[in-house]
């Protein structure tokens, strides 16, 4: 390899070191004073990084402002998820049967009353057919009874009619029996008639009253009428059998509480809405009534968790109290819940007693079984303070900071905090209400801070958040700094142009090229 020497580097070197020397303003945060925050001696300090619009859109990089607020506070405790015991469901075959069809798979989110699978069950088949042939027998009695109730009905109107005939003709009988009788009375006093023939209109007066009583009495319609209640009733027992000919069939149905068609196919339908979160019944499976599951629900909008608060701390936790929770696999995102029940009975040994809350998840987030820590929110702030999400935290070389926007620009600034609630931390120092701190993507800033680093290719200018542009006088001085140096570059150019490669001496102002196709025995200094 060969070394060359460029002298005519000299001159770029020279318009090069006085264009870094031109001032760059970089305003961190209108109207307060974050410069000082990092003053701390760190062996690599965090520095401002400039992101362009479409960069952090890129980054997912998001803000917002610090504001004050009160803050809730509570007894911390941990505790296991669980399923609410109404909230689970396992649904077993309705039916003995054969699975004709599955409608859902594990994990599929189902609402109540939704078709699950279809089993085919011969026996209801049969049920139904039985059921039908029951009912055809009892439509015949009843129609048989219906008739026998319409005659009955019919010969009661006619004894009726015939009764009432035979009841006035005997009272006309009678008027006449009685006329003769007392005339005949009034002869044999008289010694006009014998006495044969007064007991002979006595006994027919006698007969005519018989008559009369007979026909009042009225049996031959008493007798129409004891048939019709007979007819009656019999017509009511044809009815009957006739609603229990089918009433086996439909409760049949209803004890399945599933649809089913005239084929015999009974489909099974989730008995809750939620997620299915097992299946182990496979397609053509023969499955027994009650026995067999087919799968189970779970309903993970609401569960619960059940963890122990000490003795001590009893008399904070109250049924109805607020919650929150937060899991190791979703940090820094609360689950907002409430007290249900609390124990009432002590652990002698452990001086703790259980309570448990009711928890909040209409993302499906949570699982059963999850382990949760638990705040029982106990107490607040007695003022508003001010407070950040604990997203926006970067913990480094034991320092707490966070980056506040400013334009296109992001600083970090350290921060003293105060006591912490939940997703949310007390700012003691270091933030101003108003600030925009960023809340995710926090830990790409910091890492692009250490390296100085610019997160924009572009070459706008940077614009902070009250619109701060290089001043006038800044460009007026970058200029007069650029034409200062390509003067020097043309005149020390032009001096520097050797008769011969060989006699330029090395200087510390020299630059070398290594050039890997040669021997570095023959090398050259040269020119660039």
């Amino acid at each position: 390899m060969r070394f060359r020497y460029f002298p005519h580097s000299v001159p770029a070197a020279l318009m090069g070191l006085l264009l870094l020397t031109v001032p760059i303003a970089v305003v961190a945060h209108t109207g307060h004073d974050h410069g000082s925050e990092f003053n701390s001696g760190s062996s690599q300090p965090a520095s401002g990084v400039q992101v362009d619009p479409a960069t952090a859109d890129r980054l997912g990089i998001q803000v917002v402002p610090v504001q004050k607020q009160v803050l809730s506070r509570g007894i911390q405790t941990t505790g296991e998820l669980v399923t609410q015991p109404d909230q689970k469901g396992m649904v077993n075959a309705p039916i003995n049967g054969t699975v004709v069809e599955l409608l859902v798979q594990p994990g599929d989110v189902v609402k109540k009353g939704q078709p699950l699978a279809k089993v085919s069950a011969p026996d209801l088949i049969e049920l139904r057919v039985a059921s039908q042939e029951e009912r055809v027998g009892a439509e015949a009695d009843l129609r048989q009874a219906q008739t026998n109730l319409t005659l009955a009905q019919r010969n009661y109107e006619r004894q009726v009619a015939i009764a009432e005939t035979e009841i006035e003709a005997a009272r006309q009988h009678l008027a006449l029996a009685k006329d003769r009788h007392e005339q005949n009375q009034q002869l044999a006093g008289a010694g006009a008639i014998a006495r044969q023939q007064l007991l002979e209109s006595e006994s027919n007066f006698a007969e005519a009253r018989s008559q009369l009583t007979r026909a009042e009495s009225r049996q031959p319609v008493l007798e129409a009428q004891a048939e019709v209640e007979r007819a009656q009733a019999t017509l009511e027992a044809a009815q009957s059998h006739l609603r229990l000919s089918t009433t086996t069939y439909e409760t049949r149905l209803q004890q399945l509480n599933s649809p089913a068609t005239e084929r015999g196919i009974v489909t099974v339908v989730a008995p809750i809405s939620g997620k299915v979160a097992e299946r182990p019944i496979t397609l053509g499976e023969t499955v027994e009534e009650a026995v067999t599951p087919i799968m189970s629900i779970v309903n993970g909008d609401r569960l619960r968790v059940t963890a122990n608060v000490y003795e001590k701390d009893l008399g904070q936790v109250a049924e109805g109290q607020t919650v929150r929770a937060t899991v190791a696999s979703l940090p820094n995102q609360f689950f907002p819940g409430r007290v249900v029940t609390v124990g009432a009975v002590v652990n002698g040994a452990t001086r703790v007693i259980p309570v448990t809350a009711e928890l909040e998840d209409a993302s499906d987030l949570l699982k059963p079984g999850m382990f949760a820590e638990l705040e029982i929110l106990t107490e607040r702030t007695p003022n508003a303070v001010l407070a950040i999400p604990a997203s926006a935290l970067v913990e480094a070389d034991g320092r707490s900071l966070v980056f506040v926007q400013n334009g296109q620009a992001f600083e970090p600034v350290e921060v003293t905090l105060g006591s912490k609630a939940g997703e949310q931390v007390e700012v003691q120092a270091g933030l101003f209400e108003g600030d925009q701190v960023v809340v995710q993507g926090a830990l790409q800033l910091y890492a692009q801070s250490l390296r100085g680093g610019e997160e924009t290719a572009t070459a706008e200018p940077v614009v902070t958040q009250a619109g701060f542009q290089m001043p006038v006088w800044g460009w007026g001085l970058g200029g007069v700094a650029i034409a200062a140096t390509t003067a020097a570059a043309f005149f020390l150019g032009r001096r520097s142009r050797p008769a011969t490669v060989a006699a330029e001496p090395l200087t510390p102002e020299t630059s070398f090229t290594l050039t890997p196709d040669r021997d570095p025995a023959e090398a050259k200094v040269g020119p660039r």
